[in-house]
């Protein structure tokens, strides 16, 4: 089941802008960068920590590259903030099917790619209190698998 949290996901106008606050107010450091042509964003995932299952955990700040992505109509309604969040799972799709069993909305029929290689899917807000939720197995456990 749900091992860690693996992301935070952070909504902003300006990725350098951003990334460069998380950079001299913290000192994260940028561990990646992409572009999610699919999603709609230009993102960079700032490493916090490892963890004893292999992954990490990290912030992912999301930059819409156009209007009409989830990330630029949340943006337009919402501004700036917490997206949504992202628990790691050695198995997205037996975990959502078991969180669908439960009677949660997944919102993709199948996972799809994410960050760094990784297999995604979301749970609607609604279901979970309000909370966007991910549920990500990171390319390392997928290649385990």
């Amino acid at each position: 089941m749900l091992t860690r949290i693996d992301h935070i996901g952070i909504a902003c106008f300006d990725l350098d802008a951003t990334v460069e606050f998380y950079r001299a107010t913290y000192g994260f450091e940028v561990a990646h960068t992409e572009i999610n042509e699919e999603q709609g964003v230009r993102e960079a995932m700032l490493r916090i920590n490892g963890t004893s299952d292999g992954g990490a955990s990290y912030l992912q700040l999301l930059e819409p590259t156009r209007e009409d992505s989830a990330v630029g109509k949340w943006l337009a309604k919402n501004g700036e903030g917490v997206h949504h969040i992202a628990f790691g799972t050695a198995d997205v799709d037996t975990d959502s099917e078991a969180i669908r069993d439960k009677g949660v909305r997944v919102l993709y029929d199948a996972p799809r790619t994410g960050s760094m290689g990784s297999r995604i899917t979301f749970l609607h807000p609604k279901d979970c209190h309000g909370v966007l939720t991910e549920i990500v197995t990171s390319a390392a456990a997928s290649e385990d698998h």
